[in-house]
């Protein structure tokens, strides 16, 4: 299974990103509106500028009351991680728990193509064991 195939099989193949110079609060809105945990930080909406997330809010919420005042751009993480629409699931998921992501920005030839949440992974992967158990369990009762 490849990162591609699971793009394919989401509802929405819509990237929500928002500028650097937008305010944590727009964020705050952008991320309610579309019941989403991160999005992609972009300039002119293809290239990966970096990405942000609610805990990115949450995190710095303790120390700044004020963070929802403050630009995009200071609290994004501009060294992102992403991968390639042909990219082994597989693969990915060993990203992922390495280096404890949950968002990932897919990418081709530079440019935005889509983003695989850890929610994604866990669907696939659970669709791909319950086929398994059905497929073993259909083959024993065979009589």
């Amino acid at each position: 299974m490849r990162i591609n195939d699971v793009l394919n099989a989401k509802p929405s193949h819509d990237v929500i990103t928002i500028s650097p110079d937008a305010s944590v609060r727009d964020m705050v809105a952008l991320l309610a509106q579309h019941n989403v945990g991160a999005l992609i930080v972009s300039g002119d909406g293809t290239s990966v500028d970096g990405i942000v997330s609610e805990r990115d809010v949450v995190r710095r919420l303790h120390d700044d009351a004020d963070i929802l005042d403050r630009l995009v751009g200071s609290i994004m993480t501009s060294e992102v991680r992403t991968c390639e629409g042909d990219l082994e699931l597989t693969e990915l998921m060993q990203v992922m728990t390495e280096h404890r992501i949950r968002h990932v920005p897919v990418v081709s030839q530079g440019r935005l193509t889509g983003i695989i949440s850890i929610g994604d992974v866990v669907k696939q992967r659970i669709g791909e064991l319950e086929f398994e158990r059905d497929q073993l369990d259909s083959y024993v009762h065979q009589t």
